[in-house]
């Protein structure tokens, strides 16, 4: 399964060139999950393009400023959605004030998956919660840790966790092929990737990660 943020283009060629299933990430702004009116208008018109090119499922969360799940916009949200499945966003759900009473709150309202890295800066720190969450679900929602997932790690992380599923960018950096280059210049990503370097999908890792997990799961 892979992921992406909302660009008609992005998603038409993405369809084109994979029989993977795609799920848009329906995600206004970085930040936190604390909405306002006109972010949730631009959630909805995503969520109606992403369906009209040809989307397989969403991602996306939402959260009260208390720290709970947002069940009045999520609901909205799923509606929406419909009938295409939903994934609960990571980053959202490991904000949650009570990630066991979320989960339940999530499963009551129909998401399919749950994407965490245990309420923690990744995957290894946040497993023994990962496993929990696992358990309490019992194949009601398939919960997915995701977070810092390399090939040494996996598989300590599957067999740690109990989980069935799991997400990794498996990225690699690839410098540019610019051969003029103004070092004077970050275009706005001074504190983020340099400019003169991309970050890319490797197929490699992809192909071990998963030979990894066959063998596990």
């Amino acid at each position: 399964m892979s992921q992406t943020c909302l660009s008609a283009g992005l998603l038409q060629v993405v369809k084109q060139c994979t029989r993977v299933p795609v799920f848009v990430m329906i995600r206004p702004r970085g930040g936190d999950f604390l909405y306002s009116d006109r972010e949730v208008e631009v959630m909805k018109a995503d969520i109606r393009l992403a369906k009209q090119h040809g989307a397989d499922g969403l991602v996306f969360g939402a959260l009260t400023e208390d720290g709970r799940v947002d069940t009045e916009l999520c609901t909205a949200l799923l509606a929406a959605s419909r009938p295409l499945p939903v994934t609960f966003h990571r980053a959202a759900f490991d904000m949650v004030y009570d990630p066991l009473a979320a989960l339940e709150t999530l499963i009551s309202m129909g998401f399919e998956r749950v994407l965490t890295s245990g309420c923690d800066s990744s995957v290894l720190e946040g497993l023994p919660l990962i496993k929990r969450l696992t358990e309490q679900a019992k194949g009601r929602i398939v919960v997915v840790p995701g977070g810092g997932i390399t090939e040494r790690n996996l598989q300590r992380i599957l067999e740690g966790s109990g989980a069935s599923e799991f997400h990794c960018s498996a990225r690699s950096v690839k410098d540019s092929g610019m051969k003029f280059r103004n070092p004077y210049t970050t275009m706005g990503a001074y504190l983020s990737t340099p400019e003169y370097s991309i970050k890319v999908a490797d197929v490699a890792k992809v192909r071990t990660l998963n030979a990894i997990a066959k063998n596990i799961l």
